[in-house]
C-alpha cells in the first residue's frame, strides 16, 4: 500500500479528510446566511426566489453543491468510523473517571453531530429536494417598472410540466418568473415544531462549531502563537455565535410576523 493511502486510511489521516471537509462547510454556512438573509427583505419573495433560482441553475453553483453533499457524507461517515474506533480501543470505561479539562462541546461531538445529521436530512428534504424534484413548490411572476424600481408579485401557473423559469420585458416592464421558495420557507416556519427543532439544531451548530472550526486548524497543524487567538476569536464569534443566531432568527421571525 502506498504511504498516501496508509495516511488516508489511519486515524490521522480519517482527522485530516474530515478537518478539510469541516472548513468547507464552515465557508458554505457563511455564504447560505449571507443568501437566506434576503429572507428579510419586505419584496414578497423576491429577491430570496431569483437567489434559489440562481443556485439551482447556474452549473458552477450546482457542481459546488453536489461536492458540498459529498463533504457532508464523507465528514458523517469519518466521524462515525473514529467514534467506533475510539470506543473499541476502550471498550471497558475507566473504573474511576479523571476530571478532564476538555469542554463539553468536545466531549460530545458525537450527539451534537447527530442533532446535525437529522437536520439537514430534514432540511434538505424540506427544501432542496421538494424544489429541484418535486411539484410541491409553486411558481410566482414579478413585474418590475424598470423606470420606478417599483415590483408587484402574483401567483402564476407554468402551462408547461417542463417550465423552469423565465426572464423578460415587456413595456418596460420586467418580467420575472420563478419557483416561489419563500413561499414554501413561510410555511415551514409557520409549524411551530419546526421552528424549535431548527432553533436547537442552531444551538447544535453552535456548539459544534466552537469545538470543531479550532480544532479543525490543530488537526492541519496550523497553530502558531500569534494566529492561534484569531482563529479562537473567529470560531467563537462568527461560527459560534454570529452565524447559529442569524439562522434561528429565521423561523422566530417568520413564525412571529408572517403567521
Amino acid at each position: 500500500m502506498s504511504e498516501f493511502k496508509q495516511t488516508f486510511n489511519s486515524s490521522l489521516g480519517k482527522k485530516l479528510i474530515m478537518a478539510l471537509t469541516g472548513l468547507f462547510l464552515c465557508t458554505f454556512l457563511i455564504v447560505h446566511l449571507g443568501g437566506n438573509l434576503l429572507l428579510f427583505k419586505n419584496d414578497e419573495g423576491f429577491g430570496f426566489n431569483v437567489y434559489a433560482n440562481f443556485l439551482t441553475h447556474f452549473p458552477p453553483i450546482e457542481v459546488i453543491a453536489y461536492l458540498l453533499y459529498l463533504s457532508i457524507v464523507v465528514h458523517a461517515v469519518y466521524a462515525l468510523i473514529l467514534t467506533i474506533k475510539n470506543r473499541g480501543a476502550r471498550p471497558v470505561g475507566y473504573a474511576v473517571q479523571a476530571k478532564s479539562d476538555a469542554s463539553w462541546s468536545s466531549k460530545n461531538m458525537g450527539l451534537l453531530g447527530s442533532i446535525l445529521l437529522l437536520f439537514i436530512v430534514i432540511h434538505m428534504s424540506d427544501f432542496w429536494f421538494s424544489y429541484k424534484f418535486t411539484d410541491k413548490v409553486g411558481y410566482k411572476e414579478y413585474h418590475t417598472d424598470l423606470s420606478s424600481g417599483q415590483t408587484t408579485a402574483a401567483d402564476f401557473t407554468p402551462t408547461s410540466p417542463k417550465f423552469e423559469n423565465s426572464v423578460s420585458t415587456e413595456n418596460n416592464t420586467e418580467i420575472v418568473r420563478v419557483k416561489d421558495l419563500h413561499a414554501r420557507v413561510a410555511n415551514s416556519f409557520s409549524n411551530i415544531w419546526y421552528v424549535i427543532f431548527y432553533v436547537i439544531a442552531m444551538g447544535a451548530v453552535s456548539f459544534h462549531l466552537l469545538h470543531g472550526f479550532q480544532s479543525a486548524f490543530r488537526t492541519l497543524g496550523w497553530v502558531h502563537r500569534k494566529y492561534t487567538p484569531i482563529v479562537e476569536f473567529i470560531g467563537t464569534w462568527l461560527f459560534a455565535v454570529i452565524i447559529p443566531i442569524g439562522f434561528a432568527a429565521m423561523p422566530i421571525v417568520y413564525f412571529f410576523t408572517k403567521s
